[in-house]
């Protein structure tokens, strides 16, 4: 058998180019041999598919500079603090857009929560906060946050001036970082506006952003984000508090973005006082009703899926396979877990299946897995985010019994639950996580919380750091309100606000006047048989 094989062979291979050709022919005529030729075809072009990618990624890395070393290249300048990792800075540009889209949801949702009188208003806020901050990040926001300097501020980088080709210890390029880093500052400030909707004059909120988003947010952020912040170094010796033994841990924002949004929203609220005509369960009467809950609905949503760039995109590193994996699982568990929470613990309140606490309670969930996404179990999301959909519910009561007019539940949303969540990574850090990092995860420093048997240290230096920002805070936002409340200019007058923000600031109603008003009507409009009305008749519900 094996000789005539072998004879076979040598046949073949004195065969001429002309009798091989003739033999394919003859071969491919055949249906069998031409799927078998086909599929032999495919598999030796996926071959070399997978190879030129294999090739490709590892020039990627190599290319990258994240694993060179100047010392295995003679002659070659390898500037490793501006090595550009491409893959990360990839996700983390793929991050930053998903971040800046829930710019959409808060939109959404505080126009939905609104009056409808006061809609272009909400509009028109969230899009000049937006360029707002945008520029002001750009000038000396980002430099306040994120450059060296002290424990208190940074000090270099002003208008990204004398910055560095990537951000250090990250791989990431400077300006996809700035990027990022803005939508979240953006996101900070527009927390901030949905308690203050309804009253606010339009140039008293200008005034007051420009004091969030240049001064307020990047410098309390410095102190947890920074460098060399205090609360980022806190524990370490020669450092604040170096018995502790611990530092400031928030991933991706409960305390830096969401509690101090919730915290100024707060002392917006208070300086404001409620709306006309608002009265307070004590009092007898309610909140006032929001007027379109599919838009505030949609907008929530929106903001749900704006999260898994917010969570898993603060890893700045997508070569942490497993830990982008775990964040957005986590993300996903504490929102549902939340939702659920709020919607029955609501229940014995309003009697109804309440779609405003359902709403919220994801938010909640949301915004309390932001600072422990990283460390904790897919259980211990669950728990948390439980926990936060309860709070959630309990704040809206406690400012209503305080007779706080927050009109779309930012303060509970926010504040409450970005406190609660930091607080949780004390008690649920499961110990099996370190750090995130550009090329893969660190797990040679795990946080492990008091239920899985850390002790008290962790939970007590997030308590420590969580209360000096928000106390700190607080304080200045109460300032920064009151200062521009003496400009006259941080509430409308009474007849703007009896008018409604829309015509009194900005001189156009949302929607068309049929809608509101029965007798503005178009010409040629379908009218009822009864009373000449158009129908269908959209009256007007606002207090």
């Amino acid at each position: 058998m094996l000789r005539r094989r072998s004879l076979a062979a040598c046949n073949q291979s004195r065969m001429s180019t002309a009798d091989k050709i003739t033999r394919l022919r003859e071969r491919m005529s055949d249906p069998q041999w031409r799927r078998y030729a086909y599929t032999l075809f495919a598999g030796k072009l996926t071959a070399l598919a997978i190879l030129f990618g294999v090739i490709t990624l590892v020039a990627l890395f190599q290319g990258s500079g994240v694993h060179a070393d100047p010392a295995d290249y003679p002659g070659a300048k390898v500037d490793m603090g501006t090595a550009v990792n491409a893959i990360n800075t990839t996700w983390t540009l793929v991050a930053a857009f998903l971040v800046f889209a829930m710019q959409v949801g808060f939109t959404m949702l505080e126009a939905g929560f609104c009056r409808s009188r006061e809609t272009v208003n909400v509009l028109m806020e969230c899009v000049v906060d937006t360029c707002l901050c945008g520029l002001l990040f750009w000038a000396f926001g980002y430099a306040f946050m994120f450059s060296s300097g002290n424990g208190f501020i940074g000090l270099h980088w002003f208008m990204l001036n004398h910055a560095p080709l990537t951000y250090p210890g990250t791989g990431v390029a400077l300006l996809a970082h700035w990027i990022f880093q803005f939508a979240f500052a953006d996101t900070c400030s527009t927390i901030t506006s949905g308690a203050m909707i309804g009253r606010t004059g339009f140039v008293g909120d200008l005034l007051y952003s420009v004091g969030v988003s240049g001064f307020i947010y990047p410098i309390v952020g410095h102190w947890a984000w920074g460098p060399d912040g205090f609360l980022a170094m806190m524990g370490s010796k020669g450092y604040f508090l170096p018995t502790l033994g611990n530092s400031f841990h928030d991933f991706a924002g409960s305390t830096v973005v969401h509690t101090i949004g919730g915290t100024i929203a707060l002392a917006g609220s208070i300086v404001l006082g409620p709306r006309i005509g608002r009265t307070f369960k004590r009092d007898g009467g309610g909140p006032m009703l929001p007027h379109d809950l599919v838009i505030a609905c949609t907008g929530g949503l929106i903001l749900w899926f704006g999260w898994y760039g917010f969570n898993p995109g603060s890893s700045l590193s997508a070569i942490d396979f497993s830990g982008i994996g775990r964040i957005s699982a986590n993300t996903t568990l504490a929102a549902c877990a939340a939702g659920l929470s709020a919607m029955f613990v609501a229940f014995p309140l309003t009697k109804k299946w309440d779609l405003g606490f359902t709403v919220n309670g994801f938010l909640a969930g949301l915004v309390a897995i932001t600072c422990p996404c990283y460390w904790v179990t897919p259980t211990g999301a669950v728990i948390l985010g439980a926990v936060a959909g309860a709070l959630v519910v309990a704040g809206v009561e406690f400012l209503e019994y305080i007779r706080i007019d927050d009109p779309i539940g930012a303060v509970p949303v926010h504040m409450f639950c970005g406190i609660w969540g930091t607080w949780s990574l004390g008690l649920f850090a499961s110990g099996s996580y370190g750090a995130t990092g550009p090329t893969g995860a660190d797990t040679s420093s795990p946080l492990k919380g008091l239920f899985y048997g850390g002790g008290f240290k962790l939970l007590e230096a997030q308590i420590i750091g969580n209360a000096i920002i928000t106390l700190s805070t607080f304080a200045l936002a109460m300032g920064l309100m009151y200062a521009v409340h003496l400009t006259g200019t941080l509430r409308v007058s009474r007849e703007g606000e009896l008018e409604g923000l829309d015509i009194h600031e900005h001189g156009i109603p949302a929607y068309p006047e049929y809608a509101l008003v029965p007798g503005a009507a178009p010409a040629g409009m379908l009218t009822n048989s009864a009373g000449g009305n158009p129908s269908p008749v959209h009256k007007s519900t606002d207090a």
